[in-house]
């Protein structure tokens, strides 16, 4: 049986290498910590953007062309919804529907979303743990230069065009991290946490906004590395450049890895950020480079032994920047 393994994921470039992991790490003993801040009602409808991109991708359903949504979809209903006259700046294939309407179906009968996320993710052959960040509800708001949008409005309705000027976690003080997220980062066997190259803004920021979860985190027994979104300073997919230049920051992976200050051992730069030696970043944050980029299964897997990898020779040395002492060989503290 693998070792615990916990990552934090967004949507797309977190699922993949979410799914990299899934591919190393014995069924339960992965646990995905996902993104709902994105989670909206449309069409009467619960959309769980991230969830579905993470359960897509580690069932091998996802999209590679794409990038988003289930491989061999129709389009039936977006069709026929037009023809109405309907909204339909979100697209919904067939498939990616039936997943709406059955996670719709459940909540409405009073199954809370970790459950739901669960069970649906299983009926696709799923072993991994799947596991929101809480079952309230969290919306992410953007404040932008055309007002407090929504986040599915800011970023698919209006194409990410508006200014951003800050973030806003509506519900946020409210809700509780969910019972499975919290007693993964507490196992006294967990090998690594990882921070998918997901949007440090919008992905991440919204889970360890969520009462507890960043304490949590900052208390694990095990070395915490982040992998960076931006590449040769573009980001890799979303708007995570756009955001971080919008907020008056460096588009680059120190940037990302300032972001985390505090919160993780190590940060993994991409080989295209130059050959010199990876920056340090801050105090007691080590820097690594790898290639980054997953065009495909065989380079998720690739990517998620590397940093797997990692993380044991951090333990190895004892290494722990975020506690400034040895945690990893001394559990205990």
């Amino acid at each position: 049986m693998s070792a615990p393994v916990v990552a934090l994921s967004g949507g797309v470039g977190g699922a993949k290498l979410a799914q990299g992991l899934s591919d190393l790490v014995d069924g339960e003993a992965l646990t995905v910590i996902v993104n709902t801040g994105d989670d909206f009602e449309h069409l009467g409808l619960h959309i769980s953007p991230d969830i579905d991109s993470v359960v897509y991708a580690m069932a091998g359903l996802d999209d590679p062309r794409r990038g988003w949504g289930r491989r061999d979809e129709s389009w039936a209903f977006m069709a026929a919804l037009t023809a109405l006259g309907g909204p339909d700046w979100f697209a919904l294939g067939d498939g990616d529907l039936a997943m709406h309407v059955e996670r719709t179906r459940r909540l409405a009968a009073g199954v809370r979303l970790g459950a739901v996320t669960q069970a649906l993710a299983t009926a696709l052959g799923v072993r991994a743990r799947i596991v929101p960040m809480s079952d309230d509800a969290v919306r992410t708001r953007v404040h932008t230069d055309q007002g407090v949008l929504a986040f599915q409005e800011y970023f698919v309705h209006r194409r990410c065009e508006p200014r951003i000027r800050s973030f806003r976690f509506e519900g946020v003080e409210r809700a509780r991290a969910h019972a499975a997220a919290i007693g993964a980062l507490r196992d006294p066997g967990l090998r690594a946490v990882v921070i998918c190259p997901s949007n440090p803004f919008v992905s991440i920021d919204p889970i360890l906004a969520v009462p507890g979860m960043r304490a949590a985190l900052g208390q694990v027994c095990a070395p915490v590395i982040a992998v960076t979104p931006i590449v040769g300073g573009r980001a890799v997919k979303g708007p995570a450049a756009k955001m971080l230049a919008e907020l008056g920051l460096a588009v680059s992976g120190e940037s990302v890895a300032q972001h985390y200050a505090g919160l993780i051992d190590a940060f993994v730069f991409d080989v295209a950020d130059g050959q010199a030696p990876a920056p340090a970043g801050p105090p007691g944050m080590r820097g690594f480079r790898l290639d980054t980029l997953m065009r495909g299964p065989e380079e998720r897997r690739r990517l998620a032994a590397e940093v797997l990898a990692l993380a044991d020779r951090l333990a190895a040395e004892g290494f722990t920047g975020r506690a400034g002492r040895v945690r990893a060989l001394d559990p205990s503290g």
